[in-house]
């Protein structure tokens, strides 16, 4: 599985201030080498104009998120598979319901008809 790149502030940083420093044809170049996009650079210098460092930080991802442990994940998976087969359950039921009723019924008129 692919992990997410993630990027310090002092990272962020040094990258606006090296794209905005570029001569004109060479930005492409900044965001190439370090496989960026120009969205990223824009986000980036919007923040620290705002003076908003800690918005350079990825929330996703920062150490401060609390991680699940491998319990409460596993839980979690669990939860949503039992979620998923009572679904199940309670459509195949009323599937076989309708069935019932339709043989019955079929039962009844091929009755009547001899």
């Amino acid at each position: 599985r692919p992990k997410r790149r993630t990027f310090s502030p002092e990272y962020k940083l040094r990258i606006v201030a090296e794209y905005d420093a570029a001569p004109e044809g060479e930005k492409g170049a900044v965001l190439r080498r370090e496989r960026l996009y120009h969205s990223h650079v824009t986000e980036w210098r919007a923040a620290r104009d705002a003076g908003a460092l800690e918005n350079l930080v990825d929330h996703r991802t920062s150490p401060a998120r609390p991680k699940k442990s491998a319990a409460e994940a596993e839980n979690e998976k669990l939860r949503r598979q039992v979620e998923r087969l009572e679904k199940e359950l309670a459509r195949n039921k009323a599937a076989l319901e309708v069935l019932g009723k339709a043989s019955a019924l079929l039962e009844m008129i091929s009755e009547s008809a001899d």
